[in-house]
């Protein structure tokens, strides 16, 4: 056997033996060369006794044949090594100078690093082609989406173009049930309960009128006042409501919308103002000089206030709109024409910020309304322990002129408006049934309890305010500006 198959030889048992096989080389008596090879046993620390040693044989037994196994395969690969050595020789001769093996290894470390660059660049064009994947999956659920708004938005239109043509006919149109969505830190108030009065304190009974002394039937079968519709008197009927226009982005989920029961010039009856109050920073107040223009969403003006506003408690009245300043009990009167502030004056001891809203939250803690007789604000302090309390106003500087304390837990009913000195309320926000469920008379004193119905068609009243020129109830529900006519009755 050649020396340098002896050493590979040696180098694989010292790699497949105990790691600590001693290779020693002398002549033997007859002059040749002789290798000697020993190996210590890798679990053995001592010979084993005479009684262990069959066993001990069998195992080394075993172990020899798996070692002369394991060396024939190293010979073969060894033979296999010398053959494409011998031949890369025969080419090396024929090509011309020999490389020794200093240029062998540097070469080798060539392609080596040549081939740890091609894995490096296949891994960063695997990586690519899986962020590629990713950003086609988002983008293909972008184009998902953005379809399934397209069709919202032509079925809205569509939606749209037929209310239109209904409200050309002069008609009304049919239900629609929106989604209940409840703001952050609001409270639902069911329709009110007739079997817990006590807990509004009321000191007045259930008033019972014949319908035959209050009202007469038209030929078209709609209730009249005896009185005429000019008149004031108690409120009997209010009818369904009337969509005029959707707000068209969710910052109109909920707001407000007037005209003017006492206009002054330049504006007329058919000026309409809007606000979209959903937001931290309400100022826009959009302008529209005809009732045609509001319909379509073209305002002629757009104001800034000088100061933010909170709430959907917002009225114009003889030319300027009144407001409550945000997060603050302050009452602002501000002139429309002149985009100036005429006046303020803070409510005393009113609750604000979420202090004593209407059960639907919003921050309506500071309401104002018009009736016949001018400008009042619905609110309640803690003497009052949350319960409405009402004050006249002048408008021209804001000053308390009368108040009156109710009975009705400001927190228990959804919204209010007066009409004729006379305060109404309505109990659920939410309820496509709900009913105007109290009145409190400012003249009298007195409370009572109602049940006219009222239709929350969209389910989210968030505004609702009475206007005694057109005689008619002003509501916003949940995107939709509606009117509601109503019918009034002397007793």
């Amino acid at each position: 056997m050649p020396a340098v198959q002896l050493l590979l030889l040696a180098c694989l048992v010292w790699d497949v033996g105990a790691r600590t096989a001693q290779l020693r080389k002398a002549n033997d008596r007859s002059g040749r060369c002789q290798y000697t090879f020993s190996v210590a046993s890798p679990n053995e620390s001592s010979c084993p006794e005479q009684s262990q040693a069959m066993s001990v044989i069998h195992n080394l037994q075993k172990d020899s044949s798996t070692q002369r196994l394991d060396l024939e395969a190293t010979k073969a690969r060894l033979s296999s090594l010398e053959s494409l050595l011998h031949h890369q020789l025969t080419l090396d001769r024929a090509a011309g100078p020999q490389e020794t093996p200093e240029g062998l290894q540097r070469e080798l470390g060539t392609l080596r690093r040549e081939r740890d660059q091609l894995e490096t660049q296949t891994r960063e064009l695997e990586t690519a082609y899986s962020n590629l994947l990713r950003d086609k999956s988002v983008l293909e659920e972008e184009k998902k989406r953005l379809r399934q708004e397209n069709e919202n938005l032509a079925r809205r239109l569509e939606s749209s173009s037929q209310e239109v043509a209904r409200l050309r006919r002069g008609q009304c149109p049919q239900t629609r049930d929106t989604a209940r969505d409840v703001p952050p830190g609001s409270r639902e108030v069911s329709t009110w309960n007739l079997d817990t009065l006590a807990f509004q304190e009321l000191k007045s009974e259930l008033t019972e009128v014949p319908a035959s002394r209050i009202l007469k039937e038209s030929p078209s079968g709609h209730l009249q006042s005896r009185e005429g519709d000019n008149g004031c008197g108690e409120l009997v009927w209010v009818g369904e409501p009337l969509t005029l226009r959707t707000a068209e982005t969710i910052t109109g989920k909920y707001g407000v919308w007037m005209r003017d029961p006492k206009p002054t010039y330049p504006y007329t009856r058919e000026t309409t103002w809007r606000i979209d109050t959903v937001g931290t920073d309400v100022r826009q107040v959009f302008e529209y000089d005809l009732i045609s223009q509001f319909m379509q969403g073209y305002p002629s003006k757009v104001h800034i206030l000088p100061r933010p506003l909170e709430s959907t408690g917002a009225v114009v009245y003889s030319g300027s709109l009144y407001f409550q300043g945000a997060e603050s009990r302050t009452v602002i009167r501000y002139e429309l024409n002149t985009e100036t502030v005429k006046a303020e004056k803070e409510i005393p001891g009113a609750g604000y910020h979420g202090q004593f809203p209407y059960s639907w939250g919003g921050y309506t803690d500071i309401d104002l309304a018009v009736d016949e007789s001018g400008l009042w604000v619905i609110y309640s302090t803690d003497e009052a322990k949350g319960a409405i309390v009402l004050s006249k106003l002048n408008p021209e500087n804001l000053e308390l002129e009368q108040t009156w304390e109710t009975n009705i837990r400001k927190q228990s009913v959804a919204n209010a408006f007066i009409i004729c000195g006379t305060l109404y309320t309505v109990s659920s926000y939410s309820s496509a049934d709900a009913t105007v469920n109290f009145a409190y008379d400012t003249g009298t004193g007195i409370s009572k309890t109602l049940t006219i119905p009222f239709k929350n068609r969209y389910k989210y009243s968030s505004m609702i305010d009475y206007n005694p020129l057109e005689k008619k109830l002003f509501a916003w529900d949940n995107l939709n500006m509606v009117t509601y006519d109503i019918k009034l009755s002397k007793m």
